[in-house]
């Protein structure tokens, strides 16, 4: 454990600076540079996990292969590096008071008062050392989510300065993440916000090495020897991060302009070894190369809020880069389609994906949207809930069962061709009761899927409770849709697909989950190419 070093990522000024890819970005240029890295994201609400909470709220939930259901910043950690997480990567609040306080209730701290300190702090620090210890990586780098100043995070904020205090600064490194405002009147960058910002994290024992400065433009010499002054801070560990047009995956690229990397390998004394970066750079070249645009849809009750459906855009980038086209992706409410309209709303798209997600909002205007796409021959891609809305779809339209639909939706339907997981038909509580994480399934030779995956076995990430109805298999197989994915002992049909479509598939697990900007997952890269081929039809 003493080998490991242990990067902290602390913000200030304003939230959503970008905390989660700055660390992203650092553990990418650390691997490039031959590290092993591990990276922990520290929340400080205190709901156990944001299983619960609301996509407005939250943005999306992100799957860990173990089931953990996770902060979408994990998703950005996982996109980033070569590493795939579990639940020790993601800390919550609620899980810290969760376990001092079942510790408490089993009389194992002998009587004594419990505090904040040190026994929430020791359980925070004991969260960082237990993900040390198990993968012993060069690094831990950790963010502290939340903005300095909030009273949430303070223990934790102590947790680190105990750290620095018992391992020495060259073992233990601060970085602040802060915010350099344009005044947009004057056109004048303000350093003074970074100043108070630094002196509310001295407030707290704890003095940054490092400083990101969030900016518009890049920091002249001037600006930046300010900052180093009155934060005490080094003049070239003083950081421009600089707002990116383009891609997000251009922001290694920043940094390591920035010298990033170099600075904190420095800092903590360890050697600096030689940059590998080709596989990234060689991303960057397909997206900057990218010559033609594929206009796809997507379909889901929270297309306001871009994080709520952040692995899937990111997915149909990486499908984009696998093929060389850039993807326009079109946001569509379902409340706002019907049979009427649905041709009019499409109109130009050459790809339709309907998302996952949870109730009855919207439902309808996916299956006029899911039958276009299956009548008019346009690439189609449903994941979970999309999946399911195929289902119904195709069970309504094809089959004839006018009243089909799933018992999430209508517990009392004749035809309940989605139902829920059989074993959990008595669980009333919402949190942690779906099928969670990654599960084998088997692919069927000769299909759709088996000509994108190139193999028979795959696993991918799950989170839902209800599934295709096995009851209605052998109706729905003999009217003409294929299923083609199912968990090794067939209880679950995982696949389904229409044939002698130009590529529609259906799946009920989360390939977005899987994909990264050097790896596309194939069935993303498979929908892209198919969206691309018509796009290239119309146009000619």
């Amino acid at each position: 454990m003493s080998k490991t070093k242990y990067i902290f990522i602390t913000g200030g000024v304003s939230s959503s600076l970008g905390k989660g890819v700055t660390v992203a970005a650092l553990g990418c240029l650390l691997e490039a540079r031959g590290y092993s890295v591990s990276l922990q994201k520290m929340d400080p609400y205190i709901n156990i996990d944001p299983g619960t909470m609301s996509p407005y709220q939250h943005g999306e939930v992100y799957v860990t292969e173990d089931g953990a259901e996770t902060d979408l910043d994990l998703g950005y950690y996982e996109r980033f590096t070569k590493s795939k997480f579990s639940r020790k990567n993601s800390v919550s609040t609620g899980q810290i008071y969760h376990a001092v306080i079942e510790r408490e209730r089993k009389g194992d701290y002998l009587g004594r008062t419990v505090q904040v300190v040190p026994h929430i702090t020791n359980e925070i620090r004991n969260r960082i050392y237990t993900l040390a210890r198990d993968n012993e990586t060069d690094f831990v780098i950790v963010e502290i989510g939340g903005t300095v100043g909030d009273i949430e995070s303070v223990p934790f904020l102590e947790a680190i300065r105990q750290m620095r205090y018992e391992h020495g600064a060259k073992q233990v490194l601060f970085m602040h993440l802060t915010l350099v405002p344009t005044i947009t009147v004057a056109g004048e960058a303000k350093t003074k916000p970074t100043q108070h910002s630094v002196k509310e994290l001295l407030a707290l024992g704890i003095q940054p090495d490092i400083l990101v400065c969030r900016i518009n433009k890049p920091m002249s010499k001037e600006m930046k020897s300010k900052i180093s002054l009155f934060c005490n801070v080094q003049d070239q560990n003083v950081i421009s991060a600089v707002d990116i047009s383009t891609s997000i995956y251009e922001i290694p690229f920043m940094y390591r302009e920035e010298k990033l990397d170099e600075v904190v390998l420095n800092a903590l004394g360890m050697d600096l070894r030689k940059l590998n970066f080709s596989h990234w750079e060689n991303m960057i070249k397909k997206i900057r190369n990218a010559k033609k645009t594929v206009k796809v849809a997507l379909i889901g009750k929270y297309i306001s809020l871009q994080d709520a459906y952040r692995s899937v855009y990111e997915s149909l980038a990486h499908g984009g880069i696998a093929n060389e086209v850039e993807v326009e992706v079109v946001k569509l409410n379902p409340e706002d389609i019907d049979s009427k309209n649905v041709k009019e709303l499409l109109k130009g798209v050459t790809g339709i994906l309907v998302p996952g997600g949870f109730g009855e909002r919207g439902i309808e205007g996916k299956i006029a949207s899911i039958q276009y796409a299956r009548t008019k021959g346009i690439p189609f891609f449903g994941i979970c809930l999309g999946m399911q809305c195929a289902v119904i779809e195709f069970g309504r339209n094809v089959l004839g069962y006018k009243d089909a639909n799933s018992t999430e939706f209508q517990p009392h339907s004749a035809h309940p061709v989605i139902s829920m997981i059989e074993e959990q038909m008595e669980i009333e509580r919402m949190g942690g009761t779906m099928r969670l994480g990654a599960y084998p399934c088997v692919v069927k030779k000769g299909s759709l899927a088996f000509q994108e995956y190139k193999t028979e076995r795959i696993s991918e990430r799950h989170r839902h409770r209800f599934e295709f109805t096995l009851r209605f298999r052998e109706e729905y197989e003999k009217k003409g849709m294929n299923l083609t994915g199912f968990s090794p002992d067939e209880s679950l049909v995982e696949i389904v697909e229409v044939p002698n479509h130009p590529w529609f598939v259906g799946v009920q697990f989360h390939p977005e989950f899987q994909s990264k900007p050097t790896d596309p997952h194939p069935l993303f890269a498979g929908f892209i190419k198919a969206a691309a081929k018509l796009a290239k039809k119309t146009e000619g």
